[in-house]
């Protein structure tokens, strides 16, 4: 439970159309989103996360075996769950625009293959108490690379000390990469290209306003972008729960 009341959206979006291609075979027969980790679905432990937080209702965009994902999710009662189906896929930006309608002006977006356990206050909770839409489009959470379990790739983003974006330069290392999680003006979306597009595009834009901030995780995440790093992250809980 977070140590003080917070207000949180009322709806989120769950980005679950990609093929997941770098798990290679292991998508082959199944979408990414219903890969297991400690025996449930990586899209049920995110669908638990809102659930716990108070989110009432959340919207999945659903391309690649959507039908899969769709008949797993309707044994939900937790949270209301509705579909956003993509004839093709539009990514991050595209799948998000056209769900627009079923949202609320401020809202969470996820992808639906994180995986990630709270510090000392739930991270959506600490993106809703960090969020201020007057000064935001849109609120990332970031996680420092020095413990995101799984990944060794050179980051993506530096923060200033009043959490103002910027990217990492091609020559430079960054402190913390996206965890996946983020709370969202619809603003952020004006003005967007119609079809397939990167949620960068718009990033980029609110960066050049200084209306793109962070925030950093402080509990434990895990990436489980390949077979190897989904390996590990079952070992690390394994792990854990050994430990406790």
């Amino acid at each position: 439970m977070p140590p003080r009341r917070v207000s949180v959206p009322e709806s989120a979006i769950v980005l679950a159309a990609g093929r997941g291609k770098r798990m290679g075979a292991l998508t082959d027969a199944r979408p990414k989103p219903l890969i297991t980790v400690e025996g449930r679905a990586l899209i049920d432990h995110v669908l638990d996360h809102l659930a716990t937080a108070g989110v009432k209702r959340v919207v999945v965009n659903l391309h690649y075996m959507g039908d899969a994902i769709a008949a797993h999710l309707v044994r939900r009662r937790d949270i209301a769950v509705e579909f956003s189906r993509e004839d093709q896929a539009l990514e991050t930006g595209g799948g998000i625009a056209k769900a627009l309608p079923l949202l609320g002006d401020v809202f969470f977006a996820l992808n639906a293959d994180i995986f990630w356990l709270g510090g000392a206050m739930s991270a959506l909770h600490q993106l809703a108490a960090g969020f201020d839409p007057a000064r935001d489009d849109a609120l990332l959470l970031m996680q420092p690379t020095a413990r995101a379990a799984g990944y060794d790739g050179p980051g993506d983003f530096m923060l200033d000390p009043a959490g103002i974006v910027r990217r990492r330069l091609e020559t430079e290392v960054a402190p913390f990469v996206f965890a996946g999680i983020e709370i969202v003006h619809h603003r952020l979306f004006d003005g967007a290209p119609t079809g397939a597009f990167s949620i960068n595009r718009l990033w980029d834009a609110a960066i050049e306003r200084g209306r793109l901030r962070g925030l950093v995780h402080d509990g434990e995440w895990y990436h489980v972008g390949t077979p190897e790093s989904l390996a590990l992250a079952e070992a690390r809980l394994h792990t854990h729960r050994v430990e406790r």
